[in-house]
């Protein structure tokens, strides 16, 4: 299992973009058959700040799920065009 949170800041003028683009990147991702879990959060107290939690049955999915077209259309060419700023955290399962 691959897991991984993405922590995102947006400016403030972006906030209902964004909640789209994640609600049809979130719903597209939960279909594929490598995902185990995909699920945005906003930040209590930060308001223009996302963090998605990821969960892959492998790296083949990870990999499926980058070369989508859903991910292509909604990360690459929507998320990626407002963030101001990407964190990645790459996580092990301690259970």
């Amino acid at each position: 299992m691959i897991s991984f949170t993405v922590r995102l800041k947006f400016r403030p003028e972006d906030r209902a973009r964004i909640a789209e683009i994640l609600t049809d990147l979130a719903s597209a991702s939960r279909q594929e058959p490598g995902c185990v879990n995909y699920v945005p959060h906003l930040v209590e107290g930060e308001p223009d700040t996302v963090v998605i939690y990821e969960q892959y049955r492998d790296q083949t999915a990870v990999e499926a799920h980058r070369a989508s077209a859903h991910f292509k259309k909604h990360a690459v060419g929507g998320l990626y065009q407002l963030m101001l700023d990407r964190q990645v955290e790459n996580l092990t399962a301690l259970v």
